[in-house]
């Protein structure tokens, strides 16, 4: 449970924590065009750390399923301002949430911390050559397909077992390209390639992708898998339902959750710490 990132080790062995979500895109299914200034979209990111949020997360292309692909100087216009006006007044960990090799290392230079590819870092042939000639941190995520195909009839034999075996498989290919596994953040990608139940399935299981051995990351904020289960497509009514998840997914192991609103969830996390009786 040792996330290391650059010269930080963060001990994730008792304390989980919160990655808070900031998009600065026009075109995210939650709240695509709110923070595309990047003056709004800093202050917002300030906003997200003072509720507790231990990682700001940005993010310049959407993956909302069906999005279609950004080209790489709109993805670096979107998110270069926001990452260089956060990172002079913020020492709060920021990850880049990117597919592009190019990106990831105008972030980094930027002051990003963290990689986070919904890709595994497979998307672009170049993209573990940047994370191996640096000491950042990496979120792998497992995905199948792209965000515009990915929801097209996924199948599995045995979800679990099959994002366990790709989870694993991605630690041993990035340890060949010279990233360790210390450095490494595992995020089964739920709605990446998944129906409800292939959902439904990985949660009820989260207990087995902890035991990969690497810190799990768990993305279900505003996931349309709650407005399915609720019968309502109203983003408002998956605000409490994801504060539920993040209770749950940390009573299973998990120890860190990406979400858009941080401070409901700070409390939810730190609330079912105390029941299993975390001391700082």
């Amino acid at each position: 449970m040792q996330w290391r990132i650059g010269n930080r080790t963060l001990d994730l062995s008792q304390r989980g924590l919160i990655m808070g979500i900031v998009n600065v895109t026009p075109d995210s299914f939650s709240d695509g065009g709110r923070f595309a200034d990047p003056g709004r979209a800093v202050e917002h990111a300030l906003a997200l750390e003072a509720q507790g949020a231990g990682i700001l997360d940005i993010g310049g292309e959407s993956t909302r399923p069906g999005a279609e692909p950004v080209p790489e100087a709109e993805e670096l216009r979107r998110v270069l301002p926001v990452l260089r006006g956060l990172r002079g007044q913020s020492r709060t960990l920021i990850s880049i949430d990117t597919m592009k090799a190019s990106v990831a290392r105008a972030a980094l230079d930027a002051g990003a911390d963290i990689i986070n590819d919904v890709t595994g870092l497979r998307g672009d042939a170049a993209m573990a050559r940047v994370v191996a000639a640096t000491e950042c941190g990496v979120v792998a995520m497992h995905m199948t397909g792209t965000p515009m195909t990915m929801q097209t009839d996924p199948r599995y034999e045995d979800v679990v077992a099959e994002v366990s075996s790709s989870l694993l498989e991605r630690i041993r290919l990035l340890g060949h390209a010279g990233i360790s596994a210390d450095r490494i953040v595992l995020d089964p990608g739920f709605g990446f390639g998944k129906t409800l139940e292939h959902n439904l399935q990985l949660l009820r299981s989260l207990p087995s992708l902890v035991a990969l051995g690497r810190p799990l990351l768990v993305g279900l904020s505003r996931k349309s898998m709650i407005g399915r289960v609720l019968g309502s497509d109203r983003l408002e009514d998956r605000r409490w339902p994801t504060v539920a998840l993040t209770a749950y997914a940390r009573e299973k192991g998990a120890r860190i959750m990406r979400v858009h609103e941080v401070r409901p969830n700070v409390e939810s996390l730190r609330m079912m710490e105390a029941i299993l009786g975390v001391r700082d």
